[in-house]
């Protein structure tokens, strides 16, 4: 019997939901752990887009706990001729070509170690170490579980228990989502520390998915300019703590100010949500957005 087309926005749909359990999956990854820099090692994390942001969130991570200095890079901006230790590479198809050239530059200088979806992507034979996440990986265009997965493993490998963060994760799944959420005409996405990272992947996940006026900052950033679009009918969104006054200075603007006791990371989850709803009121297909492929291979 030939195989049903799925339905627009199943995948990330599923994948999405998928989350809680393949945060415990990655958690575990003990051996996998182990490969990452030691204590004490100057480190480079780049990525591409969506990857680039849970570098971001995972270099903040990684120097709070006094690890090491720990730096995040866009992998066509890395300055990664220095005195760094190690570099990982995160992608999720492993064809991503930024990431495989500058790999590529630097295979023999430095150790790399790779965090990667796909196992069978040409990524792979071209670093020294490996994590392999493919129980993670996705056929959606649009990332969501690779990378709060990858990020979810790395959080472990600084020593985190996530135990808490998986159930924050599947309540975030589970929660009705307000419908002033899901209407608003522009949010704004703000972060603090390693949830920064955070906010710029909501803004962009919303922009992949729904076609959404969404922008992302630093939090304590926002007032210093950013502010002045906040209207009843939008959205500031803040990942983790915020800021002391934040809250009342948007109340003020008539915008509605969105921050959850949850886990930053779960509450990425309810972000995702939103994207993927607003995309099914539109009737646009998540899984394909429009000018964009899992994978940018220039040159292709």
């Amino acid at each position: 019997m030939p195989q049903s087309t799925p339905a627009p926005t199943e995948h990330m749909a599923l994948e999405l939901a998928s989350q809680p359990e393949v945060w415990a999956r990655a958690a575990a990854l003990t051996a996998e752990q182990a490969l990452l820099p030691a204590a004490g090692q100057k480190v480079a994390i780049v990525g591409c887009g969506t990857s680039w942001f849970m570098a971001q969130a995972y270099s903040e991570l990684r120097e709070r706990a006094g690890l090491g200095l720990t730096d995040a890079y866009a992998a066509s901006e890395a300055f990664v001729d220095r005195d760094y230790d190690a570099i990982i590479a995160l992608t999720r198809s492993g064809t991503t070509t930024e990431v495989l050239e500058l790999v590529n530059a630097q295979r023999g200088k430095k150790r790399i170690i790779g965090i990667v979806g796909d196992v069978n992507s040409p990524f792979v034979d071209n670093v020294d170490d490996l994590v392999k996440l493919p129980f993670a990986d996705e056929q959606s265009v649009v990332q969501t579980r690779f990378a709060t997965t990858a990020l979810a493993f790395l959080r472990a490998s600084l020593g985190e228990n996530l135990d808490a963060a998986i159930n924050d994760a599947q309540t975030a799944v589970e929660a009705e989502l307000d419908e002033e959420l899901l209407t608003a005409e522009q949010y704004s996405f703000l972060g603090r520390g390693w949830t920064v990272g955070l906010a710029h992947e909501a803004g962009l996940k919303m922009r992949e998915a729904s076609q959404s006026w969404t922008e992302s900052y630093p939090a304590m950033e926002y007032r210093h300019g950013p502010i002045a679009i906040a209207a009843p009918g939008r959205v500031t969104w803040m990942f983790g703590e915020a800021p002391a006054g934040l809250a009342a200075d948007v109340a003020r603007t008539g915008a509605r100010f969105e921050n959850s006791s949850l886990d930053p990371l779960a509450d990425l989850i309810r972000a995702q949500r939103v994207s993927l709803e607003r995309a099914r009121a539109k009737g646009l297909n998540a899984d394909q957005p429009r000018n964009l492929t899992r994978s940018v291979i220039l040159g292709a």
